[in-house]
């Protein structure tokens, strides 16, 4: 035991000159230099995990606020649904009447060339039936029709035009 109080001396004046004290059998431990590099990362990490949390936390917030709503926004939509609704149903209701109306013209136009086809052919079958000797015929034996005589046939002239204004009548002889 003595060596050992002996050894505990020696050990003590050595650490006492080196800066460290002995109390007693418990001996301090020696304070390192503060690591700031270690610290820092942990304040920037801790930031960082502020910052999340935060921008979670804002996140939830707007996505609750997008959830919700209101009465007015609601009925504003729903206004624009309705308006929407009309305005197709009126499109396509005038996009109907536009394809009849095409469809009526087109049957008129059909019409109207089946009539004119057949004006024609009526205008023809009547211009071959009619025998003009045979009318001439009927008119002098059976009418008792002449024809003018020289002195009762006025000529005028008709200028270029396409049409005459008779502004009297036509003097006699």
């Amino acid at each position: 035991m003595k060596m050992e109080k002996e050894r505990r001396r020696t050990a003590y004046t050595k650490n006492n000159m080196a800066g460290t004290y002995i109390d007693g059998n418990t001996v301090r431990k020696l304070e390192a230099a503060p690591d700031y590099r270690r610290e820092r990362r942990e304040h920037i990490d801790r930031e960082r995990e502020e910052r999340l949390r935060h921008s979670k936390r804002v996140a939830r917030r707007n996505q609750e606020k997008a959830l919700r709503m209101s009465r007015g926004y609601v009925m504003f939509l729903s206004a624009a649904v309705v308006f929407t609704c009309l305005i197709c149903a009126t499109y396509i209701r005038l996009q109907s009447g536009l394809t009849e109306s095409m469809n009526r013209i087109a049957s008129l136009e059909s019409q109207v060339s089946d009539i004119t086809t057949e004006n024609s052919a009526t205008r023809k079958r009547i211009e071959t039936s009619v025998d003009l000797n045979h009318i001439k015929d009927v008119a002098v034996n059976q009418l008792g029709m002449v024809y003018a005589s020289p002195d009762q046939i006025m000529y005028y002239e008709v200028s270029n035009d396409d049409y005459m204004n008779q502004y009297s009548d036509i003097p006699s002889k």
